[in-house]
């Protein structure tokens, strides 16, 4: 959030980081060789200690020690998350309400623009011509996928899970709901309807509430904002991801072997410039697999298919001990890799840190008895 609001002060967000890194520091003991096991660990680390590598042996110190940072910031999350010594039921809640009551500040603070057109956007390229779509207020602003997709997250884990009251679960899809209204979000309507179609396997009539959701967003939105070109006819239904895959395909042909290997090293995140859409523009891959070769080259992509097969292996052998959110979620999260790299965690891997937890219940839990 604080990296949308201040996207030209790099500062506010690295001074958040090392704050929060310091707790972490505290919070990480005692070491947890679990975490060595864990997929979503794996996911979220493996690809910025192979970034890292890559800038050293090209030479580029500055973009080598941001990436040690992030990789040091990033691997004292998991630490923290394994040597959670409370209820893990407790801390995935914990880690929803806190999206949730993201979303709620953003909703009062960005209360006078939320049901009027045009909203209140940041003053960059990224904000400009988006204003059909909620991202907050002058002095607090979100992109409005992440924001829906962490109200769809938090409606996920509270909503499928049977020991919370029914107005506490149905309060959290109201909510994404009205988020996915005021947002446009593909992405969060996706993963949404994902997520309800597999809920359906644990409880028919329960799979309404998310259902009949769903289907308000529709009616509000109308079914096109689905197909809808947002940046025109050059960027097509997908926004201009298509046009940003080609050029990291492009990029990755003409890197250095290093590069190839170890990932591009154009800056500390490996942002892609594509001549059309301006030199001001960083943007990100919004694609799971590629960002990890963008990032990490062949052996990136080699640790995140490592990385996804562990996670996915780990829910599958202990099934019969997966909460019913983590289950449902998952397929959501393979879908939506496909436009998003939150899988892979980074500054915005919100989906990520859900399933660390998730798989770190699973992974510390004693097995339930034949």
């Amino acid at each position: 959030m604080l990296s949308w609001t201040y996207t030209n002060t790099g500062a506010v967000t690295w001074t958040l980081l090392l704050l929060s890194g310091v707790l972490f520091l505290f919070w990480c003991r005692p070491f947890s060789p679990v975490a060595l096991r864990s997929g979503a660990a794996w996911l979220g680390v493996s690809y910025l200690v192979i970034g890292a590598l890559g800038a050293v042996l090209v030479m580029k110190p500055e973009i080598a020690l941001q990436r040690v940072a992030y990789t040091g910031y990033f691997g004292l999350v998991v630490l923290a998350v394994f040597a959670f010594r409370g209820s893990f039921a407790r801390l995935t809640l914990g880690i929803a309400v806190a999206f949730l009551g993201t979303v709620a500040v953003l909703l009062l603070a960005g209360s006078g623009n939320l049901f009027t057109s045009p909203h209140v956007v940041p003053d960059t390229p990224w904000g400009r011509g988006f204003e059909y779509r909620f991202w907050g207020a002058s002095w607090l602003l979100d992109h409005p996928n992440a924001m829906a997709c962490i109200a769809a997250l938090a409606a996920i884990r509270i909503g499928a899970d049977a020991g919370l009251a029914a107005w506490q679960r149905i309060g959290s899809v109201a909510t994404a709901a009205l988020i996915l209204c005021t947002s446009d979000s593909r992405t969060g309507f996706l993963l949404l309807l994902t997520s309800t179609l597999v809920f359906v396997w644990y409880g028919r009539r329960q799979a309404l509430i998310p259902a009949a959701a769903l289907a308000l967003v529709l009616l509000a939105n109308g079914p096109s904002f689905l197909i809808k070109e947002r940046y025109g006819d050059d960027a097509g239904v997908s926004s201009g991801r298509v046009e940003t895959w080609r050029q990291v395909e492009a990029d990755w042909r003409h890197d250095s072997l290093t590069g190839k290997l170890l990932g591009n090293t154009r800056d500390a995140r490996a942002t892609v410039y594509r001549a059309s859409s301006g030199a001001d523009i960083k943007l990100t891959v919004d694609n799971a697999p590629l960002a990890a070769l963008r990032k990490a080259g062949v052996v990136g992509v080699a640790a995140f298919l490592t990385g996804l097969g562990l996670l996915l292996w780990n829910v599958w052998r202990r099934r019969r001990d997966a909460d019913a959110w983590l289950v449902v979620l998952l397929p959501g999260a393979l879908f939506t890799m496909i436009t998003n790299e939150w899988l892979i965690g980074g500054t915005g891997g919100t989906l990520w840190l859900l399933l660390l937890a998730g798989e770190a219940a699973l992974l510390l839990r004693p097995p339930a008895p034949a």
